[in-house]
């Protein structure tokens, strides 16, 4: 026969049960909270809007991230990506998995020179880029397969096209000529 606990010890037990459920829920709420935490140091700039400047202009204000990038959540060709603007960088650079997935025309682009050296490249052309609002169309872009993860490197090909105002920890960017 199996042993049943004595009635008095069933609250006892079940009250054990519950404070250990509490503990994990807790649990989970922390570490939820932390990685919402790590997220917003790491890119403080999740829900980038465009917002009108002077004279009306519409402009996007990026703050900068712990490490000093800024890093701002945006679109290539509607679907959501994340950006690291790179002014360093010629053009738009995204890694061959993201350009798969995004199902992007690829051409052969040469031999590309990148801080890790020269890398076998593909060249595309992105029919949309848009950060916060400021869209640009026909982004010439380049795909690198070597590059890790899913961070596109937003380059020259999309920022020259707007007016780059960096101000202690934040930049700004309008459409040029305004």
């Amino acid at each position: 026969m199996s042993e049943q606990p004595p009635p008095e010890d069933l609250p006892s037990r079940l009250g054990k049960v519950m404070l250990l459920g509490a503990w994990a829920v807790g649990l989970i709420i922390v570490v939820m909270l932390f990685q919402d935490f790590i997220e917003g140091a790491r890119n403080p700039n999740r829900t980038p809007q465009a917002q009108a400047g002077p004279n009306g202009v519409p402009q996007v204000v990026l703050q900068r991230n712990r490490a000093g990038h800024y890093v701002a959540a945006g679109a290539i060709n509607g679907h959501p990506v994340v950006f690291l603007l790179d002014t360093g960088a010629t053009q738009v650079a995204l890694p061959l998995d993201l350009a798969r997935r995004l199902k992007l025309t690829l051409q052969p682009g040469g031999i590309g020179r990148t801080a890790n050296g020269d890398v076998e490249t593909w060249s595309t052309r992105l029919g949309s880029v848009s950060l916060g609002g400021l869209t640009a169309e026909r982004v010439p872009a380049t795909v690198l397969p070597g590059m890790e993860g899913d961070e596109v490197l937003l380059g020259m090909s999309y920022l020259k096209r707007f007016e780059l105002i960096q101000r202690g920890d934040t930049l700004t960017l309008r459409p040029q000529g305004h």
